[in-house]
């Protein structure tokens, strides 16, 4: 039984170092690889890891990985508008995994 306690208190505690949420892009800086976002009220600033992973999802749900620099794109918005909605994953104070709703660019 404590075995079992203690495997689940282990559980929440990781699950808890990843958060995954919905936001929308305020501001994106290439050059300094920070991504500020809000979500709900408030705004925060992120630095992107070089090892976080992008991806897009297609109207049928199929997640396809894509590069660094079609996030990029993305998080700049379409003619340097913002607001574009993101779904992302940080860890501490750095984004690791971003996804996107849309079709995949073309290689």
């Amino acid at each position: 039984m404590r075995k079992m306690l203690m495997a689940l208190v282990a559980l929440f505690a990781m699950a808890g170092l990843v958060v995954a949420v919905e936001v929308t892009v305020v501001k994106f800086d290439k050059d300094k690889k920070e991504i500020t976002v809000k979500e709900g009220d408030k705004e925060k600033t992120y630095k992107i890891s070089d090892k976080a992973k992008f991806s897009v999802t297609d109207k049928d749900g199929n997640s396809k990985e894509v590069k660094y620099e079609d996030f990029e794109k993305r998080a700049s918005g379409k003619g340097g508008k913002n607001g574009i909605k993101l779904d992302i994953k940080t860890e501490k104070e750095e984004l690791t995994e971003a996804t996107w709703k849309g079709r995949a660019p073309k290689n």
